[in-house]
């Protein structure tokens, strides 16, 4: 359906003209959704540095506030009943993963998301259209709207349509749940460059342990140890991811693994949700 502001009486405002009607059905066909109100839309494509250059409309927080819990919860209730042995720990972890800012980022540059925001002049030439926390931010603002103009079972078909990929690698323990390649991921977008690991070892040949420290940007932000090389790393990639995303891991990469082993599993774990 065609997507223009309409709405007096909600917390809309004008349109942003800088995310045209087109960029915005585009955006939605990639949700897999159509506003009955479009100008929850247009809301939740409103960033706080574009409210300030059109008289302190509001923004799109409180969506993002809104959009936040709807996330946790369908995700939550996903992993919850994908699978029933797996402890609360363990589900824990994974549900962090998947609603970490990095995550979150990487499924808003999945559908477009940077072109439809709304920005100020100065987020605009400072490359804003692909930040992490910008795009993370929206996506849980849109996640708010669609809520609020279709339910909880709206929201959550678009959920599951946007992070099923995710879901599955996390519980199977896939790329989506491979801390070197989403600190790589996180390394590229904040700093520009790849992660670099330093590799240790001692013991004798069949008791080895294996140790590494992970360098990004000229500075050791992560560090850990294994029975394997890729063990260590991993270790290392998680303890970086936590500390580039301001919440460390709440458990030790070793502790993910003895705990997917009591099950037969791969480890997992997750880098820390952002705030």
């Amino acid at each position: 359906m065609p997507l223009t502001t309409s709405s007096p009486d909600s917390e809309a405002g004008p349109e942003p003209s800088d995310a045209p009607v087109d960029v915005r059905t585009a955006l939605c066909g990639r949700l897999g959704y159509s506003f009955a109100d479009p100008s929850l839309l247009d809301l939740a494509l409103r960033h706080r540095s574009w409210c300030a250059e059109h008289g302190g409309v509001p923004s799109n927080e409180r969506l993002e506030f809104l959009g936040d819990s709807v996330l946790g919860l369908v995700v939550t209730a996903r992993l919850y009943r994908d699978d029933p042995d797996t402890s609360e720990g363990v589900l824990a972890r994974r549900r962090s993963e998947l609603v970490s800012a990095v995550a979150l980022a990487g499924v808003g540059r999945q559908i477009g998301l940077g072109e439809a925001v709304a920005l100020g002049k100065g987020e605009e030439t400072t490359g804003g259209r692909a930040k992490t926390s910008i795009l993370s931010d929206a996506l849980e603002a849109v996640l708010g709207a669609v809520y609020l103009d279709g339910g909880m079972d709206a929201a959550t078909g678009v959920v599951l349509r946007l992070f099923a990929e995710r879901i599955d690698a996390v519980t199977s323990g896939g790329p989506g749940s491979d801390h070197k390649s989403r600190l790589q991921e996180l390394s590229a977008q904040e700093f520009g460059e790849l992660p670099r690991y330093e590799l240790s070892e001692e013991g004798p040949e069949h008791m080895k342990t294996f140790r590494a420290v992970v360098v990004v940007a000229g500075e050791v932000r992560g560090a850990g140890e294994g029975r394997t090389k890729k063990e260590a790393e991993q270790a290392a990639a998680l303890e970086a991811c936590g500390r580039l995303t301001g919440v460390p891991s709440s458990a030790p990469f070793q502790q993910v693994v003895a705990d997917q082993d009591t099950r037969g599993g791969a480890a997992t774990g997750t880098g820390g949700h952002h705030g």
